[in-house]
């Protein structure tokens, strides 16, 4: 990665590039889903333990996604708070059925 953010809006239209292919999204989505699952089983039962498969999941599930599918390098190791923030972003607007727009501004078909 050559590019330099100094914004989060610029940074938001290359995650989305960066996160092109569906199947990367889907298998974002799934690590997402899970993580925040097991977060709020952890908070629910008091099982303190829960929270690091937690981010084990959300994390394993992303970056599985850009090793096999993408074939890039996930922003996370150049913009880890950045990358988290629209990881949620990008998850929400997906379940909101509001992904589709921000896809295409950001030049990302399909």
């Amino acid at each position: 990665m050559t590019d330099k953010f100094t914004t989060y809006s610029a940074f938001w239209p290359y995650y989305l590039r960066e996160h092109g292919r569906p199947a990367t999204r889907a298998l974002h989505f799934a690590g997402t889903a899970c993580g925040l699952g097991l977060l709020i089983a952890a908070g629910v039962t008091g099982q303190a333990w829960l929270v690091l498969p937690a981010v084990v999941s959300g994390y394993a599930f992303a970056w599985l996604a850009h090793l096999l599918i993408e074939k890039n390098r996930p922003a996370t190791f150049t913009y880890p708070l950045w990358s988290l923030i629209s990881d949620f972003r990008m998850f929400f607007l997906w379940l909101a059925g509001r992904l589709g727009p921000e896809l295409r501004k950001a030049g990302v078909e399909g």
